[in-house]
Order: C-alpha cells, then sequence, then structure tokens
C-alpha cells in the first residue's frame, strides 16, 4: 500500500514545536506516512531536528512573526521581502499539496489560510485564539469562513474553554483533547549541579535572536538584584536556545560578568545587610525540561515556554523587554491567557524601577505558599493534562487508514 502524504504547515518556533510532537506521536503509531513541513516563519529548525524536509524557502524575519504587536516591524518585514517569501511559499505548497492526503496546520489565520489554499483536506491546532483573552473568542469572518469550510475536517482549540466558547457559537467540529505542548515535559535526568534545600529560579530569555540575547543580558540584572536583596536562599539555571551558548562570552562583557564553561559568574554581589556573596547562572542548551521541572519560580521572556511552565503549576515572573516578540503587549495578553500564574511586573521594556520591583515580586512569591498552592490548579485548568499530541495524532490515524 503506497504510503501516505502529510504536509504540515506552521507560522510559529511554538507552531513548529507543536507540529513535531504531533508527527512524534503519528510516527510511534505505526502508520505509514511520508511527511513534510512548510515553516512559514523562522527558519523550521525544529523540523529539521525532526529529520523532516521543508518543500519551500524559509527566512528569519525583523519580526520574528510577531509584527501584530508593533506595525512597524510589520514594514520592516516588508522591506527584508516577506512579500516575495509567502509568494515562494505558496507556490511551494501549490505544488506539493498535490501529492499530500492531509494537510496538518497550527497557528492561526495564516496557518489556516495556507491550508485551505493547497485545496486539500486540513485539520487546525489553533494555537493562537483562546476565550481566556476576552471571555469570548472573535475569530473574525475570514477565519470563521476558512474553519467551516468543508476542507477543515477539524479545529483542536489550546484549552476546554475555547472549544466550548465555539461549540456555543455554531463551530462543532471544535474540541479540546489536550494542548501538545504538555508533551513530552519528563525529566531526562540531567545533573543540574542543585544545591539541594535551595530553591531553583529558571531564566527563560526566548529563542529568538538577537532579542533572546538583549533578555538574557537584562535578566543578569534582575539575577544581581535579587541576589543583593532576597530573605529566600535562591540559585540560578538559565535555559538557552543552541545558538545563544557561544555569544556568553560577549553577554559577560557587556554585562560586566564573567563567563566559565556556561557558568556566569559576579564575583561580588553587596548584599542589603553589608556582606558580598558570589553569584552564579549556570546556562544550558540541552537541559529545558530538566530545569523547568526543578525550578521553584520562573522568570520568563518568551511565549511557548512560559505556558508549559504554567502548565507545570510554576509561578512566572514576566518582565517586558524591547521586543519585537516579548513587549508589555505580549506579556499582558499572556497574563490574560495563563491567569494569575503570571505576574507582570512594569507597564513598559524594564528600567531599573521596574527590576528592583520584579526581585520583591520575586521574593514576595517564593514565601507565599497559599499562592504556590494555587498555581498547581490553575495550571492544570488553563494548559489542560497531557496527550494531546497523541489524540490529535490518533484522529490523523484513523483518517488517512479509513
Amino acid at each position: 500500500m503506497k504510503s501516505k502524504g502529510i504536509l504540515f504547515l506552521s507560522n510559529g518556533h511554538g507552531e513548529d514545536a507543536i507540529n513535531c510532537q504531533i508527527l512524534k506521536a503519528l510516527r510511534a503509531s505505526g502508520v505509514d506516512i511520508d511527511v513534510s513541513a512548510m515553516p512559514v516563519v523562522g527558519d523550521g529548525a525544529a523540523y529539521s531536528r525532526s529529520t523532516v524536509p521543508i518543500i519551500g524557502p524559509t527566512s528569519q524575519m525583523p519580526s520574528g512573526g510577531v509584527f501584530y504587536m508593533n506595525p512597524l516591524f510589520f514594514l520592516k518585514d516588508i522591506g527584508a521581502g516577506l512579500i516575495a517569501l509567502t509568494w515562494q511559499q505558496l507556490q511551494a505548497v501549490w505544488r506539493h499539496s498535490r501529492h499530500c492526503d492531509l494537510v496538518v496546520a497550527t497557528g492561526d489565520i495564516v496557518a489556516a489560510a495556507i491550508a485551505h489554499a493547497s485545496n486539500r483536506p486540513y485539520i487546525i491546532f489553533l494555537s493562537a485564539h483562546s476565550s481566556y483573552y476576552e471571555g469570548r473568542v472573535d475569530l473574525g469572518f475570514i477565519l470563521w469562513q476558512l474553519l467551516c469550510s468543508e476542507k477543515c475536517l477539524a479545529v483542536f482549540t489550546r484549552d476546554a474553554l475555547t472549544a466550548a466558547d465555539l461549540n456555543r457559537q455554531g463551530l462543532k467540529k471544535a474540541q479540546f483533547v489536550g494542548n501538545p505542548v504538555m508533551d513530552n515535559l519528563n525529566s531526562t535526568g540531567k545533573d543540574l549541579q542543585l544545591i539541594p534545600g535551595v530553591r531553583t529560579i529558571a531564566l527563560l530569555p526566548g529563542s529568538r535572536l538577537p532579542e533572546a540575547t538583549n533578555n538574557l543580558i537584562l535578566l543578569l540584572e534582575l539575577v544581581k538584584e535579587i541576589s543583593s536583596n532576597s530573605t529566600v536562599s535562591v540559585q540560578f539555571r538559565a535555559a538557552l536556545v543552541p545558538n545563544l551558548i557561544p555569544q556568553l562570552d560577549d553577554i559577560a562583557v557587556r554585562s560586566g560578568w564573567q563567563h566559565r564553561s556556561g557558568k556566569l559568574i559576579f564575583p561580588a554581589i553587596k548584599r542589603s545587610f553589608g556582606e558580598e556573596k558570589l553569584v552564579e547562572v549556570m546556562c544550558s542548551a540541552d537541559a529545558f525540561t530538566d530545569i523547568l521541572q526543578q525550578s521553584s519560580l520562573v522568570i520568563g521572556m518568551t511565549g511557548t515556554a512560559v505556558e508549559q511552565a504554567v502548565g507545570l503549576g510554576k509561578p512566572v515572573i514576566a518582565v517586558p523587554g524591547n521586543g519585537p516578540a516579548f513587549t508589555y503587549r505580549f506579556a499582558e495578553a499572556q497574563n490574560r491567557l495563563l491567569g494569575d500564574s503570571v505576574q507582570v511586573i512594569g507597564p513598559q521594556p524594564a528600567n531599573s524601577c521596574i527590576i528592583k520591583e520584579a526581585a520583591l515580586a520575586v521574593d514576595r512569591t517564593l514565601q507565599d505558599d497559599k499562592y504556590l498552592a494555587s498555581c498547581v490548579k490553575n495550571g492544570l485548568e488553563k494548559m489542560g493534562r497531557s496527550g494531546g499530541s497523541i489524540k490529535i495524532a490518533n484522529y490523523v490515524a484513523n483518517y488517512l487508514c479509513y
């Protein structure tokens, strides 16, 4: 029997990762499939790591795919060739989809529109919409028509509230089976060299460069402030993307720190009561889940990783940066989506006053046992249990086989 062709579409780094989770579960199911991918945003590194061929051109745009946060970045993307790139990607999808039995899309209206334009049956994981944002999800006329199309077989939502909301609005094919971003978050046993009995703070500066570089520099200032004034003993672990590791020497120089074999060191933090102490931030590019699992609190300047932290019941302190991705507008929307587990500090890019406020919030949070317990309950409510990618993969397998 001829293998079944599946084209994975996605418009974002987090969306790439979600599709790869679904693909992993699909491969494990034993279905004979021929897979390919078209990442509309970024270079599609997640697909490359999963050995999935990419069918069309890719490029890192100045906005990192989040130009809706600032119209100026859209103009920069246009200048960097966005229109020509999108047209070339559409042509690639048209050529390749003729040989596909199904399109699996993850994202928003962009992913849905390209999936619809393929003229093949498709399903979509609607990652960018949630009723938690505004109480009632508004998909707009175009996206609503795309999802109501006979070509769209199923709409998977990121939470149960959104599925129920869309069902009430008449989109009966909407369903919640779990959020794939919560899959495969089990500890790998990586030795983080943690000091027993000391609270661990995870630092998540994001994945897009050069923004992640600037975010890490900002987080190091916050680490110094926390270390100077915290009444709770803490240790720091930074989960970085691999291409940020080679920049640690430069980051250390720019920040006034030292770098030794993946460890950032500030030799003399003066504590509020006079003594000086050494501060260390151990950086890893292969220990994300271990750092997340073993953290007591997360300081995050990113999207999907913060969602995963919340889903694991972790409290999150969000400090806005200069963007283009993680800005106050993004952090505030994230707070509406994820609820009280996320505390957004400051209405603008972090300055010295906001950093001091964030350090106080960290200290206060680590001592609030009632709040910490509420984060566990909230995470389960907002993100759901793991297993979503397996259930979506089962849907795909059943469709292809029957």
